[in-house]
């Protein structure tokens, strides 16, 4: 269990605020980054991942070829065929889908820059 941001925002929270009430603030802001409720999270793929191997295409492939492959890996990971899943199903779809959008956005920019 991490504690450590509950901890230090109870202490900075006391210590600016010189109140009881800043340290209960301070503690709630803490356990929000605990519980990486405000971390951030972006589409793009992990820079190890190669935008190729998401949509299963070679790096020599045409633009024409990446079109059909992003469009057969989309119809088959896109978010609304799960629909009336679970919704940690949805969650993966949708994560996929973002992954497969960004690879596709990011062969798209290489091959026009």
């Amino acid at each position: 269990m991490r504690y450590a941001g509950r901890l230090l925002g109870f202490a900075f929270g006391w210590i600016l605020l010189r109140h009881p009430a800043g340290a209960v603030l301070g503690f709630l802001i803490g356990w929000s980054f605990d519980g990486g409720w405000l971390a951030l999270r972006t589409p793009r793929p992990q820079r190890g991942e190669d935008p190729y191997a998401v949509l299963d295409v070679d790096p020599e492939a045409s633009m024409d070829e990446i079109d059909r492959a992003y469009r057969r890996a989309m119809s088959r990971h896109h978010p609304d065929r799960v629909a009336n899943e679970s919704a940690a199903v949805r969650r993966r779809a949708e994560a996929r889908a973002r992954a497969i959008n960004a690879a596709y956005d990011r062969i798209r920019a290489e091959r026009e820059a």
